[in-house]
Parts: structure tokens; C-alpha cells; sequence
């Protein structure tokens, strides 16, 4: 079933704490937000989540708990379910361009590839105890995947050709290798060690991993995302910030979010504007808010309904400026943004 939330009224929230209320007054709210849009996963208490969008634009999204990888076509709002084994618990689904469906066989040790049209697959298995829970994706240029390992505490680059992968363990002891997304090269990984409060790269010439430490020890970067211009936006689930670490410089700069400390931002996205998303995970329900990334401006929040719980993770399809998102009660969302 398809529901339409009505939208709040966008508010502009400046990065600062203290903000009194008459200078927010005088700032007009900007058009931030044009739809939003909630289907209902019809599989039972399966965790729909991180959800992505194919060249069909048609949109995959992982059954952690009932070990599926799902489908579904938002012009004909039909679902799909594609099986997996017992015990797969895929974490992570992400689509090739062309159209070869790859998921995170996270409970299972393996990366598995699907054919969408026969649901045929072929496992690769991580023999390295290092990248025994393949967690989170990301394609670089060539289609190759980068990986995570949360509980392996270890970084993958895996050749989707051979079925190799080049397995880089995290030199911190329980670092909690997490989020990953690529910086605007589309060859150099950035990753959240949601473990510490610390980020790490790898030279994908070299395979050489640096870690890059926080400013306070009570940080913990779970997910993060690289704008156009190199700039690593991270959340800090535990203290609720938003955090900027500049490659070129080394600095750090950090805002309060608009909830405070226990907002527990977990989803962080990019889109076409460079304004950051972040999931709120400690309202209830959930929420999405926006950081406009050159203003340093909160610009936009929106309340997911279905969302009890948690907002894990998102997709950004920039043919049609829509934010793809899956929450723990059993929902696939699109936000569409100006």
C-alpha cells in the first residue's frame, strides 16, 4: 500500500546552538523538499532496507531478516522477492550498470551476485577472517567494489570479474569499519570506523590504509558521504553532530544537530546540491534533515511516519533528484528534492 506524507513546513535551522528566535524568524524557509512518498514491503517483519536504484530505475533493497533481496517497480508500485539461502541476512544490495544485482551476504561470509531476471547466484566466499561480515558497498569507476567489515575489522576491494578480493585489515583493534562511499575520483574510498572516533582512506594504487582521528574521543562516525568538492561529511551517532574533515588542510569542523545529542544521526547522503542528509534516529518517529553544505545551514526536516526506529541507510538517483530510503517498520520511501 502507497501513502503520501503531507510535507512540514521546511524550516531553516542555523548551525549554531544558540540561535535566538528572532533571527530565525527573519529567515525564510527555503523550497527544499517537492514529495514524499511511503510503499508498504508486503513480506512480513523482514527489515526492508538499503534500498538502491537500478539503470531501470526500478529499485533493489535488502530483507535482512527474512534473507531476500527485494524488488520493486515504482511505476507499477509492484514487489519482487528474490530468495536467498537461510541465514544470508543480506546487509547491503547495490546494482551494476548493467543491471547485475551484488549484495552483502552479511551473516554468510560472502558477496554474492543475482541475476534479476532468474534470481541465479553465484557466491563468492571471504575466506579472510577480516572480511567475514561483508557489511557496506560502494562501485568505484570501473564497477569494482569497495566493502566494509564491520565485525572482520576489515576494509575489501573486491573485482567483480574475477571474483578476487584484496582484503586490508584496520590497524585499530574492534574500529568497526561501517559506512563507505567514494570521494568525486570514484577511485578512493573514505570509511566510517564506528567503532573509535576515527575515519579511514585507502590509496587504491597502493592499498594502504590511513586512519584520520577525530577531534574528541567520544565521537563515533557511523556512516559519512564526500561532496563534489573532496570534503568528508560524517555523523556523529554518539554526541549528535555533523562533521566536516578537509582532505587538503586536515581541519574539522563539527555543528550541533538540530535535535541535540541524541538525535543519533545514522543515514548519511549526498545529493545533486551537495547538501547532506542525515536520518535521525533518536526522534520518534524517525526524521530526515538537510545541511546545506556551503551555507553551513540546516535548511530542510522531515518527518517519516512508519519510522520507529531507525533510517539506515540511502541512495541518491540523480535522474530524478529522489532520496530512496527503508525503515525498520516494513517501508520503502522516496523524497524527491528541488
Amino acid at each position: 500500500m502507497k501513502s503520501t506524507l503531507s510535507l512540514l513546513a521546511v524550516f531553516l535551522f542555523l548551525g549554531c546552538a544558540n540561535q535566538d528566535a528572532e533571527q530565525a524568524e527573519t529567515n525564510a524557509p527555503a523550497e527544499v523538499i517537492v514529495s514524499v512518498e511511503e510503499w508498504d514491503v508486503p513480506f512480513d517483519d523482514t527489515r526492508s532496507r538499503d534500498p538502491y536504484v537500478a539503470p531501470d530505475e526500478t529499485v533493489y533493497f535488502a530483507g535482512q531478516r527474512a534473507h531476500y533481496v527485494g524488488h520493486f517497480n515504482p511505476e507499477t508500485e509492484e514487489f519482487r522477492e528474490l530468495p536467498l539461502e537461510d541465514g544470508a541476512g543480506p546487509h547491503t544490495v547495490t546494482v551494476a550498470d548493467d543491471g547485475t544485482v551484488w549484495y552483502a551476504g552479511n551473516r554468510a561470509q560472502h558477496i554474492g551476485k543475482m541475476d534479476p531476471e532468474t534470481g541465479e547466484i553465484t557466491k563468492y566466499m571471504m575466506e579472510d577472517d577480516y572480511a567475514r561480515d561483508p557489511h557496506t558497498f560502494a562501485f568505484d569507476k570501473d564497477g569494482n567494489i569497495w566493502f566494509t567489515a564491520q565485525g572482520g575489522n576489515g576494509v575489501g576491494y573486491f573485482n567483480v570479474e574475477t571474483g578476487e578480493a584484496t582484503v586490508i585489515p584496520v590497524p585499530t583493534e574492534r574500529a568497526r569499519p561501517y559506512g563507505i562511499r567514494m570521494a568525486p575520483d570514484q577511485e578512493t574510498p573514505w570509511i566510517a570506523l564506528f567503532g573509535t572516533n576515527k575515519l579511514a582512506t585507502v590509496d587504491p594504487e597502493t592499498m594502504e590504509l590511513t586512519e584520520i582521528e577525530l577531534p574528541r574521543e567520544e565521537i563515533r562516525p557511523r556512516r559519512l558521504d564526500v561532496t563534489s568538492d573532496g570534503n568528508v561529511w560524517y555523523g556523529d551517532y554518539a554526541t549528535g553532530k555533523i562533521g566536516k574533515y578537509n582532505p587538503t588542510d586536515g581541519s574539522i569542523q563539527e555543528w550541533d544537530m538540530p535535535d541535540g545529542e541524541d538525535s543519533r544521526p545514522y543515514a548519511v547522503l549526498k545529493d545533486h546540491k551537495d547538501r547532506i542528509w542525515l536520518g535521525v534516529s533518536g526522534s520518534d518517529p524517525s526524521k530526515l534533515v538537510a545541511f546545506d553544505t556551503e551555507s553551513e545551514e540546516f535548511v530542510a526536516s522531515q518527518v517519516i511516519e512508519s519510522a520507529e526506529g531507525s533510517i539506515r541507510h540511502m541512495d541518491f538517483d540523480e535522474r530524478t533528484n529522489s532520496m530512496w530510503f527503508g525503515t525498520d517498520t516494513g517501508h520503502i520511501g522516496r523524497i524527491v528534492v528541488n
